[in-house]
């Protein structure tokens, strides 16, 4: 079969379309933003936002605290999150959760309890960022997928490794309902917000003392529900009234939730 040479392109032809911006008088170019410019933005608002978040973490000096203000900052931080979880492991065996955003998040790590397996985990023992991008097609956690996927429905997974300290490990978690939800892009930013909560959870708590930041997280857990029931509010803004109370009142945010469980109130009125 022969081949028939490419004609030599009509140069007399003018362009079909021409830039703009090549034609346009100057000013009328001037003031308009460049990609790269629009980048530039993109990174200052993801650096003051962690500035921001760095500061609010160093405000609460209650491990507990810490931890719930993480998970719930995460969804409008990092790209593809819908939900998140803490999950600590003790002595390199028992998972527990020790913040999460609502109840699938924790029902998560009470799967990683039961089986044993995941991608969490894996981020805490072995690696410091693990990225699962469809789950259900996932051969390395069997038993987690088949029962992730089937009950919570969950599709994308982000997992950071956020301490290690002699036996007890910590792990940060990032949940999503679709495949393929977590880009480069999330990683990059996860790792970036990672680190700062890493460093609010070291400061925040003294780890020979899990037990005690496990009780503060469930009494602040109950005193969420009570709000979240009372106003019919999402967990966030539940959790952003309890630290604003405590922040108004200069109480640690874990007396605000008790007062709220043993007495129904915060404790603020006038």
């Amino acid at each position: 079969m022969g081949t028939s040479s490419a004609e030599p392109p009509d140069r007399s032809q003018p362009p079909e379309t021409a830039d703009p911006d090549q034609t346009a008088d100057p000013n009328e170019r001037r003031g308009r933003p460049s990609s790269h410019a629009g980048e530039e933005t993109v990174r200052d608002d993801l650096s003051q936002g962690l500035s921001d978040l760095a500061r609010k973490m160093q405000h609460q000096t209650d491990a507990a605290a810490v931890m719930e203000l993480i998970v719930s900052s995460v969804a409008g931080t990092i790209p593809g999150a819908e939900h998140a979880t803490i999950s600590l492991v003790h002595g390199r065996r028992r998972v527990v959760s020790a913040a999460a955003t609502g109840e699938l998040a924790r029902r998560f790590d009470d799967l990683q309890e039961s089986t044993q397996q995941g991608p969490c985990l894996d981020a805490m023992y072995q690696q410091v960022t693990v990225r699962v991008d469809d789950l259900a097609a996932d051969p390395r956690w069997p038993e987690l997928a088949r029962r992730a996927t089937a009950e919570l429905g969950v599709a994308s997974m982000l997992c950071f490794q956020l301490f290690v300290r002699d036996q007890d490990l910590g792990g940060l978690n990032l949940l999503a309902h679709r495949p393929g939800a977590f880009t480069d892009e999330s990683e990059r930013i996860g790792l970036l917000f990672a680190s700062h909560a890493a460093v609010a959870v070291a400061d925040a708590q003294d780890l020979n003392h899990m037990t005690t930041a496990l009780r503060s997280r469930d009494v602040i857990g109950q005193a969420k529900g009570i709000l979240m029931e009372r106003y019919k509010i999402t967990a966030e803004v539940a959790f952003a009234l309890l630290a604003k109370t405590s922040q108004d009142t200069n109480r640690k945010l874990h007396d605000v939730a008790e007062y709220l469980s043993q007495t129904g109130t915060l404790g603020i009125e006038r």
